[in-house]
């Protein structure tokens, strides 16, 4: 895992350089992937492509690319790429922990 795995300038710049902003949204997208990780375990066919299109849109929100990329395998596959979604959720989200503890957000 790295910060490669969120490229939070690409956060920065889109919230014009305020890091309340940026350690707002942080937050919001971390109390929402609380939410997917249970469902990634039992996301059956038809919920799946929902749940994985939600973490898509939120991923490239926050400039996560490869949690985005592997959302969108996600949405246009099955339940059985869970595995690898799941791997790829919880790379921005140890890299979300590393960066709020570097500037004093988390």
């Amino acid at each position: 895992m790295s910060d490669e795995a969120v490229d939070f300038d690409y956060l920065e710049g889109f919230a014009a350089g305020d890091m309340q902003v940026v350690t707002e949204v942080l937050a919001l997208f971390q109390g929402q992937a609380e939410g997917w990780i249970p469902r990634l375990d039992r996301a059956d066919a038809e919920g799946w492509r929902d749940l994985a299109h939600t973490i898509k849109g939120s991923a490239r929100g926050i400039g996560a690319a490869a949690l985005g990329e592997a959302a969108d395998r996600a949405e246009r596959g099955d339940p059985s790429l869970a595995p690898e979604l799941r791997a790829a959720l919880a790379d921005a989200l140890a890299a979300i922990e590393g960066y709020l503890t570097r500037i004093g957000g988390g």
